[in-house]
């Protein structure tokens, strides 16, 4: 079936133009500026666009499903559904499930699942531990987004802490490897000290002091190191302080870079002043910190030593988020959100929604080398997602579509809302229905 989305103002590829976008099944046929040819058939579907914005779909490059093993939290079927809801039509999600993620079979089971509920299209990090190396090489480039290696915050054995291993994974991946930076032994230090202050009764302001700057860019700058020692193809998640930035480089286009860093939501969004009103609810690994850290954090995104902007989405329960300090996981739900909350910025005057774009789908498609998907040309995949920046988007209970049913943002109104999420050209989001019929497909890449 033909679909044609008209008098659109679609921004791509830096630029904002009023046009159109024709679809054929799953593929961009073609993309027109100006007024609709007038040579097109009228047998098509159309879709009038009229004072509606057309983006190219969010890929989000980091997500936990918590499938399998933790899906009272969460699974792929109901997170999958709150990306489409959301604007983000393709994600990758991460090993740290159970069973974890750390062998070729465990991998096939996800995709496999994937395939059978998913309504977004996705990939799935393959996760090293202390023991995996070859499980790790024998991972397939065209169709594995990366290696994920916990440099510190992970349970069991995926917490990769043996020079020897991360020496083996950097000098011998052929994949690129996504990492989770926070030094454990600084960690355990500042937790001893907190530990012994106050006990069981450790306030949430204590968090970026115990997860500290310190902690953070002592396993940044060693993952840094190396990936220049080994020639690796590295990127590094959740960049959460100002000094971390330092790392990266902009003199170079993002194609060229071998090594690359990601900013997430809520370290755009929040900062330390929030613990007090907003509690566990924003406890995340890494933490969310200061003032100057968000402010150097943007710094970096602006000026492009920091390449993507993501989530990190990962439930708890409400009732698991309840618990006191110590008890109390990291992590909370922030995919059915992320582009209305950067289209805030974009309304301050922030960033411009040219950016936006960049930063949320193309530069996520160039630095992980997807195939044919994170731009609005022709030839590729119709993942695209038509917003109004005049409605808002209140934040209620009863509208949100995680597992968990909370959110951080509850109670707040986002300027701007989704109207309609296209996954491989099916209309799979339009004002609040989904359309199931059909599902999300497994990305490739190009390598």
């Amino acid at each position: 079936m033909k679909q044609l989305i008209y008098n659109a103002s679609i921004v791509n590829e830096g630029r904002s133009f009023l046009g159109s976008v024709l679809i054929n099944d799953q593929i961009i046929e073609e993309v027109f500026e100006g007024p609709v040819p007038s040579s097109l058939s009228e047998n098509l579907a159309r879709i009038d666009a009229s004072g509606l914005t057309l983006l190219p779909g969010v890929i989000d490059d980091q997500v936990h499903f918590r499938e399998p093993g933790f899906t009272h939290k969460a699974d792929i079927y109901t997170e999958a559904k709150a990306a489409v809801a959301g604007g983000t039509t393709t994600f990758m999600e991460m090993p740290n499930t159970i069973p974890q993620t750390v062998t070729q079979a465990e991998l096939i089971k996800k995709f496999d699942r994937a395939a059978e509920v998913s309504m977004a299209n996705h990939s799935f990090f393959f996760g090293a531990t202390n023991h995996n190396l070859d499980e790790v090489l024998a991972t397939d480039p065209k169709h594995v987004c990366g290696i994920k290696i916990f440099m510190g915050s992970s349970t069991g054995d995926m917490l990769v802490d043996q020079q020897s291993t991360l020496e083996g994974i950097f000098s011998k991946s052929r994949m690129l490897i996504a990492t989770h930076c926070e030094d454990e032994v600084t960690i355990r230090k500042n937790s001893a000290a907190f530990k012994e202050r106050y006990g069981d009764n450790v306030p949430m302001s204590a968090h970026p002091i115990i997860r500290s700057a310190e902690a953070c860019y002592l396993s940044s700058s060693m993952a840094a190191a190396l990936a220049k020692k080994h020639d690796t193809r590295l990127h590094i998640l959740h960049i959460s302080t100002a000094k971390e930035t330092e790392l990266f480089r902009n003199d170079i286009p993002l194609k060229d870079k071998r090594i690359t860093a990601e900013a997430c939501i809520h370290h755009l969004w929040f900062t330390d002043a929030d613990y007090d009103k907003k509690g566990t609810l924003i406890k995340w690994n890494p933490a969310v910190k200061t003032a100057a850290d968000r402010e150097g954090i943007w710094k970096a995104l602006l000026d492009n030593r920091i390449d993507v902007i993501a989530t990190d989405h990962a439930p708890h329960t409400s009732e698991e988020k309840s618990n006191p300090y110590w008890r109390a996981p990291s992590g909370g739900p922030l995919i059915q959100h992320s582009l209305v909350a950067m289209l805030d910025f974009v309304k301050e005057g922030r960033i411009s929604i040219e950016r936006v774009a960049e930063k949320m789908s193309h530069a996520v498609a160039e630095c992980f080398q997807i195939q044919q998907r994170g731009f609005i040309r022709k030839g590729y995949f119709a993942d695209i997602v038509l917003v109004d920046l005049n409605t808002p988007t209140l934040v209620t209970k009863d509208s949100l579509l995680y597992k968990c049913g909370w959110s951080p943002f509850e109670g707040h109104q986002f300027s701007s809302s989704i109207v309609k999420t296209f996954v491989s050209g099916h209309l799979a989001y339009d004002r609040g229905a989904i359309d199931e019929s059909r599902k999300g497909s497994a990305i490739t890449f190009n390598r």
